[in-house]
């Protein structure tokens, strides 16, 4: 295991992405998806050597990157993937479009799970389709799939769902069962399932992270995974995805795409990935996993001890903090008083759907200093 640690404030200011140049510098950004950590070493050298050596044209037509990502899951996740099963575009999102257009026709619905990922809303209606809010049901324990309204949905007709797997913005690793069950569901209604598993490098250990595509044959018929290196080793700028199959009908389904499809993979992209998911960046992510282990647990104490009326469950994977602040009274968005007056800017929870009215999603992956500031900023207001 490597250490990782964050960058300081100082440096995180010269950086150039949206994170850091969203809001003016009395800000604390903790509301987009970017971490605040330096990038693996090989990732690092092999971007060096590309711009060394003018390695900047276009993606080729073979590359390791599919048998690596193979290799990569077969490593930390004990699934068996054909890397001819495998096509590259640019990013998560492009995939699931692609895909939902060629199992959709229009004004089909597609099932989505609130409170999730706002951009799956725009990502169904890009498709051409319309999505049918099925939310997750909270056991008071954890967050799960509501398979008994994702049935009613297929049998109303809707042709396929979304899935976040792991869970965005709750951080949740759905069970070995629930996949099961899902799959079977949507083979019994043949209905297509496009699971995002963006996330699934940044499971916990111990949290049990299963891949749609491996609970059997029934998620084979109708499955699709999109993957990406983006998330766990901070590349959302660089561009490539994997769209990932394990059945005969949606492997020709992905395989018979327009070549531009997949020529919108970037080359640095392609180049960071394949470093990304090499064997030898394992210690590096075993150390970022570390230190999200103690963000999240640091997060819950200082909430605890601070704004005792905050509600928040330790994720299961992931970076990112699903906080109810309905008992503090600051209305159906409380991120916008916040970012107003205690200058940190969060994700604004109503924007995963309904059900996070009251809601906010706070970025824990960055340094214990900033975290800590944070929430003593946000206290600060709730004593107010």
């Amino acid at each position: 295991m490597l250490p990782v640690t964050a960058l300081s404030l100082e440096e995180l200011r010269e950086r150039t992405s949206a994170k850091w140049r969203e809001y003016p510098a009395d800000v604390l950004p903790l509301f987009v998806a970017e971490t605040d950590f330096p990038l693996a070493p090989m990732i690092t050298a092999a971007l060096q050597r590309a711009v060394a050596i003018g390695d900047t044209g276009y993606k080729a037509s073979r590359t390791p990157l599919a048998a690596t990502y193979a290799a990569f899951a077969q490593r930390r996740f004990g699934w068996q993937v054909d890397p001819a099963r495998m096509r590259s575009t640019a990013d998560v999102s492009m995939g699931i479009v692609e895909i939902l257009r060629r199992v959709t026709s229009p004004g089909d619905r597609v099932v989505v799970t609130p409170p999730v990922y706002p951009p799956f809303y725009e990502l169904v209606h890009e498709a051409g389709a319309e999505p049918e809010r099925v939310p997750l049901l909270d056991t008071g324990e954890r967050w799960e799939l509501d398979l008994d309204g994702i049935r009613s949905a297929f049998e109303a007709g809707a042709r396929a769902i979304l899935l976040c797997n792991p869970h965005n913005p709750t951080g949740t690793v759905h069970s070995r069962e629930s996949l099961t069950a899902l799959a079977a569901v949507a083979a019994e209604y043949g209905a297509s399932v496009i699971s995002d598993e963006i996330h699934a490098p940044l499971a916990q250990p111990g949290a049990g992270f299963t891949p749609f595509l491996s609970v059997g044959e029934h998620a084979e018929r109708v499955g699709y995974a999109v993957v990406s290196a983006s998330k766990a080793f901070n590349l959302a700028g660089l561009k490539c995805a994997l769209m990932v199959t394990a059945g005969d009908e949606t492997s020709a389904l992905v395989r018979g795409m327009p070549d531009e499809v997949e020529w919108r993979t970037g080359q640095f992209g392609l180049l960071a990935a394949v470093a990304s998911f090499s064997e030898q960046s394992d210690p590096w992510l075993d150390g970022l996993l570390h230190t999200l282990d103690q963000n999240r647990t640091l997060l819950h104490e200082l909430l605890s001890r601070h704004i005792p009326g905050a509600r928040y469950r330790i994720p299961d994977a992931g970076y990112l903090a699903w906080i109810d602040l309905s008992d503090l009274g600051w209305g159906d968005n409380p991120a916008r008083r916040i970012l107003k007056e205690a200058r940190v800017a969060l994700h604004y929870g109503p924007a995963f759907g309904d059900e996070g009215n009251g809601h906010v999603r706070l970025n824990f992956g960055t340094s214990p200093e900033i975290i800590t500031e944070a929430v003593e900023r946000i206290a600060a207001l709730v004593r107010s």
